[in-house]
């Protein structure tokens, strides 16, 4: 990478980390955190910890589409500060209602497909595989460190705190935005941005629609775990400060475990390993429920249940890469992300609506439920083939195209191609059998 794009990457990556961190850090600590204000409910602290969830799925897509209307940065900052808006009402919200208002203005700052279509446009084709690597690193990395921080934060400065310093640094993305990342203009990528006229289609595929369904389901798990754990973990006698030293062995463990499914899939993503984690998260939550007051077993099912979040989490985006069109892998993504914004939501108010209308051990067996109808579901998913998305420029009319893609189909390892006269750009779905230098001289002996 040149300096532009390992600024650009490192940038990007500090923003999603100073963001996800603040988004993160209640998730650990909002449900015994709220028992201090007077309309507490679990229901109330479901809708809390998953309402963002629910403006984020709504405006992921239109704030993706806006940012090719008005440039990336502004729907950026827009979005940041949209978000630091809400952070500091729920910071000063004597009430649940005010907070849950407060984190629906958190999830209002949609700006996930604004920051990967900025990425997109200050980063070469050749580099772009790395741009994103280290920005979803950085993603993965805040989440565990959230975890870790959240619990200890609060004893020290409260559930306002957390909000407060969630809010500040939103506001110090800001700065980065505008000055450490270098404004280029940006032209929508298929690959990058979502199409609205393409996402009914999209949305009935039948490959996509299961793994739509299943990060829903996934974000749904693990809002509702996070709903129901710290409870459950006073029942040990364990303080609000104490549980990260719970959650750092666990997540250590359980990322030893991603490591072995990783290194068992030998870089694919076999369908008896997604099985394998979704049954993991099944039976987590079936101990939960049936043995939640045995300290050995609570950690044995959350050791389990983020093996199975991790490798799942790691996994379905590159499935929805493969899966796409050519072309179309914006709109795919926009999709999936909105399904996996809506899963939090949906967790956050199932399981607090189960726990207000039965208990915790139900709000348990609701997870292991999901888990086991989401098997069901999943049988009729197939194994994909590893493949690689290129785009190559190039300058044709709508004419051409009939004789492009019959001439570019019969090139080994094609599998499928998308045409733009329009931005003079032609996407390509391909395996490693692919030579890049066949289809430029496809390309040039239409046009010369």
């Amino acid at each position: 990478m040149n300096a532009i794009e390992v600024r650009a990457a490192l940038a990007l990556a500090l923003v999603y980390v100073l963001r996800m961190l603040g988004l993160f850090m209640v998730m650990p600590v909002l449900a015994l955190s709220a028992m201090e204000y007077p309309d507490y409910s679990p229901l109330m602290v479901g809708l809390a910890i998953g309402g963002y969830g629910l403006t984020q799925a709504t405006l992921q897509i239109p704030m993706g589409m806006l940012s090719d209307k008005w440039g990336r940065k502004p729907v950026i900052l827009l979005g940041l500060s949209v978000f630091a808006l809400g952070s500091f009402i729920a910071a000063q919200a004597d009430s649940m209602v005010w907070m849950v208002v407060g984190r629906i203005l958190q999830g209002a700052g949609a700006i996930a497909g604004a920051i990967m279509a900025l990425a997109t446009d200050v980063s070469r084709e050749s580099q772009r595989a790395k741009v994103m690597a280290i920005i979803g690193i950085a993603i993965g990395f805040s989440f565990y460190i959230a975890v870790l921080l959240g619990p200890i934060l609060a004893e020290q400065w409260g559930l306002a705190g957390i909000f407060a310093i969630t809010g500040i640094l939103a506001l110090l993305c800001m700065p980065l935005v505008q000055w450490a990342v270098p404004s280029v203009k940006g032209l929508a990528s298929g690959d990058t941005l979502p199409d609205i006229a393409l996402v009914g289609e999209l949305i009935l595929s039948s490959q996509l629609w299961r793994l739509n369904v299943s990060v829903m389901l996934l974000h749904m798990m693990i809002t509702l775990l996070f709903v129901q754990l710290p409870v459950t973990l006073m029942h040990f006698n364990m303080s609000l400060e104490s549980h990260w030293m719970l959650y750092l062995p666990v997540l250590a463990a359980s990322v030893a475990g991603l490591v072995v499914m990783m290194a068992m899939a030998r870089g694919r993503v076999p369908k008896s390993l997604l099985n394998s984690a979704i049954v993991m998260m099944a039976i987590a939550f079936a101990l939960l429920a049936t043995q939640g007051e045995t300290r050995w077993v609570v950690v044995t099912a959350v050791i389990l249940f983020f093996t199975g979040f991790n490798y799942l989490e790691a996994s379905f985006p590159a499935l929805v890469s493969s899966i796409a069109p050519a072309g179309r892998k914006g709109t795919a993504m926009g999709i999936y992300a909105s399904f996996q914004f809506f899963g939090a939501f949906l967790g956050g108010l199932l399981s607090g609506l189960v726990t207000d209308l039965w208990s915790a051990d139900r709000a348990y067996l609701l997870g292991a439920a999901g888990a086991s109808v989401w098997l069901i579901l999943f049988m009729g998913f197939r194994e994909v083939a590893r493949i690689k998305r290129i785009q190559m420029n190039a300058s044709f009319s709508e004419q051409q195209e009939p004789e492009l893609r019959e001439k570019l189909c019969v090139l080994p390892g094609v599998q499928d191609t998308e045409f733009s006269s329009q931005n003079n750009t032609i996407y390509l779905k391909v395996t490693a059998e692919f030579d890049q230098r066949l289809a430029r001289n496809v390309v040039e002996e239409i046009h010369p």
